[in-house]
């Protein structure tokens, strides 16, 4: 098998997305979910551009210091209700360091949407989206990432986080329901079938026109 170039395995999964039906009106909603510290935000990033810069709703702009979890009502009100109506979204992102929301963004209702962030593969979320990642990377190691870039100056957030976080997944995992699991690579990705290959609202098509079992 000739090896794939890391840029080549992001285009092909972008290739592959955009064949999947809409989820969420006219939209094909991703999901990217995966440990604090796991790489979301710099996959997401790469991934978008390969989908002629696909909009990325981060989920950091949703939550709150008041609310690091409790944010999906406003996610489906500012987001996925006008999405479902073909039309763009709304939301105030939130302002980590000075504790506030901000000025609305628009989110238009383009034909890809990335929404990367700890819980974007949530049960509340999983009926509006087309596919769901999960950046396979073991939950201590991603937290230990995480601090490291954070640095000392969020020390105190991330020891609430963590424990936040693993509750979460324990009431509410994501990683079961991925259809694909990406792995960061010394140079690049690689991505694989994941736990629910083959389900979700998009099984048919997911499992007829799926990616390879390695890319």
């Amino acid at each position: 098998m000739t090896p794939r170039t890391p840029g080549s395995v992001i285009r092909h999964l972008a290739s592959w997305l955009l064949r999947l039906p809409p989820s969420c009106g006219p939209v094909r909603l991703i999901g990217v979910d995966g440990h604090a510290g796991s790489g979301k935000s710099t996959f997401a990033g790469r991934l978008a551009e390969a989908l002629d810069d696909a909009p990325v709703l981060h989920l950091d702009d949703i939550a709150s210091h008041d609310e690091l979890f409790s944010w999906t009502g406003r996610l489906l009100s500012q987001v996925i209700e006008p999405f479902g109506r073909g039309e763009s979204a709304r939301y105030a992102p939130y302002d980590w360091h000075a504790h506030r929301f901000g000025r609305p963004r628009t989110l238009p209702a383009a034909p890809v949407v990335l929404v990367e962030g700890v819980g974007a593969g949530r049960r509340v979320l999983r009926p509006y989206l087309a596919c769901l990642l999960w950046m396979d990377m073991p939950p201590e190691e991603s937290w230990a990432r995480g601090r490291a870039r954070d640095g000392e100056e969020q020390r105190a957030f991330w020891d609430g986080w963590v424990p936040a976080e693993a509750r979460h997944f324990a009431e509410d995992p994501s990683q079961p329901h991925a259809a694909l699991l990406v792995r960061q690579l010394e140079l690049g990705y690689e991505v694989l079938p994941g736990p629910a290959r083959g389900s979700g609202p998009h099984r048919d098509v997911t499992h007829r026109e799926g990616p390879p079992m390695m890319w």
